[in-house]
C-alpha cells in the first residue's frame, strides 16, 4: 500500500496559486470551491463527469448540490490534510466545469 503524503504549507500555497477559485480551509486541511451552472441538468452532468474520474482515481470528493450549484470540498483522510490527489481532482473539476461552459 502506498503512503499518501500530506502537502507542506509551501506546497499548498504553490498549488493554490494555480487554482485561484479554490480556497483553503486550514482548520480542515481542505480546499473548497462552488460551481454554478445554468440549471440542475448541467450541475448533475458535471457531478457525473467528476464522479467517474474520482472513482477511477479512488479519491472521492465531499460535495453538496442544490439545483444549479455544486460545492466541493477536497481533503485526504488518509493523511489528515491536503494531498496531491486533492490538487489533481480540483484541476480535473475545473477542466470539467470549463468544458461544460464551452471553454478550454
Amino acid at each position: 500500500m502506498t503512503m499518501i503524503r500530506k502537502l507542506e504549507s509551501d506546497q499548498v500555497r504553490e498549488a493554490l496559486s494555480t487554482l485561484p477559485q479554490w480556497t483553503f480551509d486550514e482548520g480542515r486541511g481542505a480546499i473548497r470551491r462552488s460551481f454554478v451552472f445554468a440549471d440542475f441538468g448541467e450541475a448533475f452532468a458535471f457531478m457525473t463527469r467528476v464522479a467517474l474520474a474520482a472513482e477511477k482515481a479512488d479519491h472521492h470528493p465531499e460535495w453538496f448540490n442544490v439545483y444549479n450549484r455544486v460545492d466541493i470540498t477536497l481533503t485526504t483522510h488518509d493523511c489528515q490534510g491536503l494531498s496531491q490527489r486533492d490538487i489533481d481532482l480540483a484541476r480535473l473539476a475545473g477542466r470539467c466545469f470549463d468544458a461544460s461552459r464551452g471553454e478550454r
